[in-house]
């Protein structure tokens, strides 16, 4: 009852860290609705399929399950014969995809899916999609297509399969999306078979079909049914999902970082102004536990509270979230909001987890009270840094410059999370550290002002010497939001310059082919340009410790590599296959088909050249449906762009190529800046705020004094801006170990002349805005607390 009672008394100094669970859980549970309702659901195409057959899954170098091993012709047909058998099955069905696009006036038409578009025509029956018009599709040449792309039975229409453009007649239409070629063609075009569906009979249940299926396939392959299916998803949703899914991680990690971090600083700041009132607690029989359990109570009071209230924020504002993905291209176009009890629960307790371990430290500064305490008009506890925190603080900043070294050699995928984990560390030392530096930075601004003659620098050294603790919760906000906003604007700045100055000092003297509107180039951009670098990739299984490992792998028409039945694998590769040059190896492609290839040469490893290298006809021989990657043309050879290609030179080719990146890049780092500053700004204002309130007393001594309104005005917006400025100067320098390391790793990478970048206007802004919103917090209260004062 006591902590109900402290909180409903005393809800204007828990009102920061109420705020800051609030603003926290919202962005939490906003971000895990959307990963919720993100979840991979089962295609409309396959929605009258009663189960479906998959090939096992491969393993990646990591050991993680990747692609899934395509079955042969020969063995699918054995297993669909096998499938046809089973009671309750009307029909099975191989379906199967490959690249498909239609072009007008010798442009693409725009097509996410087009990669997944072209199936053979008994794939119609799996959605079901129904003739609209025409007939099914008998020879290659013929093809019924979607009825909205308004080609009419009977037209001729321009398609880009994977060998490049053709006409093909249209002869029908259904009302579904797709292209839909006759069966035969449809196994030309794509041999390995990796979906075999299964239809019910009428008055067979979906289960029923897909536990007889379970008992026939054994361990050749997977039966789903039922949500189990959305496992078939089209290339582009699943890039989609991934972007959007690491997007809403990095909002979700940066909420939980700043929502302990501010309600840590702003439970310190309160539970440091009520020593006098817990000494009093202390004095009438209070233990040290008991009053631990208080803060403690008082803090997962506070929590609940606002996480209460921040899960319906969230789940108010999460389509305005679901929106922004969409723009960002980072979502499926169709994105339902779904709102499930779980992603609620979870962001409750995290913000009642969340406040309770922030209120850690406020408790056991409260329990270290003295009775003695509640007959003392000084704060004496602020006064002084304990040992405990100057050790903890020395450790954190040790590990934080760790970090920071990391942060040169960390792999490229990584090496913007351990730039940001290094900050994250770092902010915590500056916040642990920052008593230290408050009352020297006070003596060394106010030193100059003391010459004139004026009380308030006298005033405001004396309070930032006095009370370091209360100056060092006060500018924790500023330097968590400082310090992230010049981080994720600096990564951005530094990225921007590196990676296409390094792309195009690789691709220095060589014109590149690449594609434009499509997934990728076809071989008819090959072949218009037969001279330069040109590769085709696959995948390729192979067996390795008893376990089958899917690997990368490249066709080449390069003179050197182009050799039928050899390949050549670079030095780290061969080193974990354990093969050497001269052996025999096994390996399996797209079309289901084992093939012996001779190991010619073990090189050392170039990622130009690739790891794992084989003849150019090989690879098309087995994998018909594998898109070209960019074709680069020598510089003294002029390229040819085929429609649906485009030509660049090195450093366009690089800006293009960095332009989505940067995009998504620029994109996330403005979002992650506008939810650092605008939670520290928040928590800034109320930090400010709560102290102004909590030095009432002292206001009313120094008006009674003969201290002027405006006088202590000033003397609160210049120690509120000092404070600030300390916190903001902690905010940059917390960042530059790691900007400068990631900066390093890609001068590294990249080979090109890489420094130290900062954007200065999101600086100043960010810092000018803060000043604004601490300084007008601060004078406000101090002006509603000196017009109650006595005179």
């Amino acid at each position: 009852m006591l902590v109900i009672a402290n909180v409903r008394e005393r809800w204007t100094s828990f009102l920061a860290s109420f705020i800051a669970v609030l603003v926290g859980v919202a962005l939490i549970s906003t971000t895990l609705v959307i990963y919720d309702s993100a979840k991979p659901t089962t295609q409309p195409r396959v929605g009258a399929t009663a189960a479906l057959v998959l090939p096992p899954q491969a393993n990646d170098r990591t050991g993680s399950p990747e692609d899934r091993i395509p079955w042969s012709a020969t063995e699918a047909d054995a297993l669909v014969g096998r499938l046809r058998a089973l009671p309750g099955v009307s029909s099975v069905v191989v379906d199967r995809t490959f690249y498909a696009q239609a072009f007008r006036d010798r442009a693409p038409v725009r097509d996410d899916g087009a990669a997944d578009a072209g199936h053979g025509f008994s794939s119609t029956a799996l959605a079901p999609y129904h003739l609209v018009g025409g007939r099914a599709p008998k020879t290659a040449d013929e093809v019924v297509v979607d009825q909205a792309l308004g080609a009419p039975v009977g037209s001729r229409l321009n398609l880009a399969l994977t060998p490049g453009r053709s006409d093909f007649t249209v002869v029908g239409t259904v009302d579904g999306p797709g292209f839909y070629f006759s069966d035969d063609s449809a196994a030309l075009r794509a041999p390995g078979v990796e979906v075999i569906a299964l239809m019910a009979a009428p008055g067979t249940a979906a289960g029923e079909v897909a536990a007889a299926a379970r008992g026939v396939v054994g361990d050749q392959g997977t039966v789903v049914s039922g949500d189990g299916r959305s496992v078939i998803q089209p290339q582009y949703l699943d890039h989609k999902r991934f972007l959007g899914t690491q997007l809403i991680a990095a909002l979700a990690t940066l909420g939980l970082f700043t929502t302990a971090f501010v309600v840590a600083s702003m439970l310190v700041l309160a539970t440091g102004l009520r020593r006098r009132e817990i000494g009093l607690l202390r004095m009438i029989g209070a233990s040290p536990q008991q009053v631990r359990r208080m803060v403690l109570g008082e803090a997962a009071t506070v929590g609940l509270l606002g996480s209460l209230a921040g899960c319906l924020t969230g789940v108010a504002v999460a389509p305005l979230l679901r929106d922004i993905l969409q723009n960002l291209d980072v979502a499926p176009p169709d994105l339902p909001v779904k709102v499930q009890t779980w992603p609620l629960l979870t962001a409750t307790a995290v913000g009642v987890g969340v406040s309770v371990i922030g209120a850690w430290a406020a408790s056991r500064l409260a329990a270290k009270v003295a009775p003695i305490e509640a007959l003392l008009e000084s704060r004496s506890g602020n006064r002084s840094m304990s040992r405990a925190r100057l050790v903890s603080g020395l450790v954190v900043l040790g590990l934080g410059a760790a970090s920071a070294v990391m942060t040169a050699t960390a792999a490229a995928d990584n090496r913007v999370n351990t730039a940001i984990a290094a900050t994250m560390v770092l902010i915590v030392a500056a916040a642990l550290l920052t008593p230290l530096f408050v009352g020297p930075a006070g003596r060394l601004v106010t030193a100059p002002l003391r010459r004139t003659g004026s009380a308030g620098p006298m005033l405001m050294r004396a309070e930032l010497t006095a009370n370091p603790r209360r100056a060092a919760s006060m500018a924790a906000p500023v330097i968590a939001a400082v310090g992230f906003a010049v981080l994720l604007s600096g990564v951005v700045e530094t990225m921007q310059v590196a990676y296409p100055a390094g792309d195009a000092l690789k691709l220095a003297g060589q014109m590149i082919v690449t594609n434009d509107g499509t997934p990728g180039n076809t071989d008819e951009a090959v072949e218009a340009n037969p001279v330069g670098k040109a590769a085709l990739p696959t995948r390729a299984f192979v067996a390795k410790d008893g376990a089958t490992v899917v690997l990368d792998a490249l066709g080449s028409r390069d003179p050197r590599w182009d050799r039928p039945g050899e390949a050549v694998l670079g030095d780290t590769l061969a080193a974990w296959l354990g093969v050497r040059a001269g052996d025999q190896y096994r390996v399996r492609f797209a079309d289901g088909a084992t093939v012996p290839l001779r190991i010619s040469q073990v090189l050392p490893d170039d990622p130009a050249r690739g790891d794992f290298v084989m003849s150019r006809a090989l690879v098309r021989s087995h994998d018909p449906a594998a898109l070209d990657d960019d074709v680069f043309v020598p510089a003294d050879v002029k390229p040819v762009a085929v429609p649906g290609t485009a030509v660049h030179d090195a450093v366009q080719y690089a800006l293009d190529d960095y332009e989505t990146d940067a995009r998504l890049t620029n994109s996330l780092a403005a979002m992650l800046i506008v939810i650092a500053v605008g939670y520290g700004g928040i928590a800034v204002a109320n930090s400010m705020a709560i102290a102004a309130h909590g030095r009432r007393r002292d206001f009313a001594v120094m008006k009674s004094a003969g201290g002027t309104v405006k006088q202590l005005l000033a003397f609160a917006a210049g120690e509120t801006t000092l404070v600030v400025g300390v916190g903001a100067l902690l905010g940059v320098l917390v960042t530059l170990p790691p900007l400068a390391g990631m900066a390093s790793g890609l001068a590294q990478v990249t080979k090109a002349d890489v420094g130290l970048s900062l954007d200065i206007g999101t600086l100043v802004g960010v810092i000018l805005g803060l000043m604004a919103l601490a300084v007008a917090a601060s004078a406000l209260v101090t002006w509603r607390t000196l017009r109650r004062a006595a005179p």
